[in-house]
């Protein structure tokens, strides 16, 4: 009987610190996504950082230099900058 009570208090402690957390940042990463808009200034997975020139279905076209445009992944972005960022540096 304490095992089963031992390995029942385990998994509720793997929830909350391990699974649901995750389930947090997934949520909230899915939700940034969906919030992309052309002229973000965004910085990939990779560590590039660009301004949004197009939007598509499943990738987007970041502008990396003038005139430089990479195609990556919806899913390749990181995090979303605040305006004016790229232009400070």
């Amino acid at each position: 009987m304490g095992f089963i009570i031992m390995m029942v208090v385990l998994f509720g402690l793997m929830y909350f610190m391990m699974i649901r957390p995750q389930m947090k940042r997934q949520k909230e990463h899915r939700a940034m996504v969906a919030a992309l808009g052309k002229g973000d200034e965004v910085v990939t997975n990779g560590g590039l950082a660009g301004r949004i020139a197009e939007m598509g279905e499943s990738f987007v076209t970041v502008e990396v230099a003038e005139g430089v445009q990479i195609k990556v992944q919806r899913a390749a972005i990181a995090q979303v900058l605040p305006k004016g960022t790229l232009k400070s540096s």
